[in-house]
């Protein structure tokens, strides 16, 4: 399983939010120039996370987006769920609908997909935007 352009383009932007968080709030054209990414492709992942309430976006001059909440109260998996939808690692754990598998009932293999699942989501749900901060600055 792969994160696409998504999760990590909008996981980056995320991060400059944070880095952000008590300032102004940040145009798009910044976060573009910044993390190199086109502008008109945060466009459309800022409109996910918006709608996921995960950011607000100010008008005018001094207009941008910040964050909702601070940056230790958004975790990974609010960001990457958000951009990406499910990410588990087969269909069958997905939990959107048990018909993605024929051999539900008698799957040697889908306890595996099922720890995956539970490990991914532990990692993306207990590290937050201060966290991933906190580390690139004892770098």
């Amino acid at each position: 399983m792969l994160i696409s352009t998504r999760g990590e383009y909008g996981l980056r932007a995320m991060l400059v939010l944070a880095e952000e968080f008590n300032a102004d709030p940040v145009p798009l054209r910044q976060i573009a120039q910044m993390e190199h990414l086109s502008e008109q492709y945060l466009e459309h992942l800022f409109r996910d996370l918006r709608t996921k309430e995960l950011v607000t976006s100010f008008r005018g001059a001094k207009g941008g987006y910040k964050l909702s909440r601070p940056p230790a109260e958004i975790t990974v998996g609010d960001v990457l769920w958000a951009l990406e939808g499910s990410l588990a690692p087969m269909r069958c754990v997905a939990g959107e609908t048990d018909e993605a598998c024929q051999h539900k009932d008698g799957c040697s293999t889908r306890f595996v997909w099922e720890k995956l699942k539970a490990a991914m989501d532990e990692v993306l749900d207990t590290t937050t935007l201060a966290d991933i901060l906190a580390r690139a600055a004892k770098e």
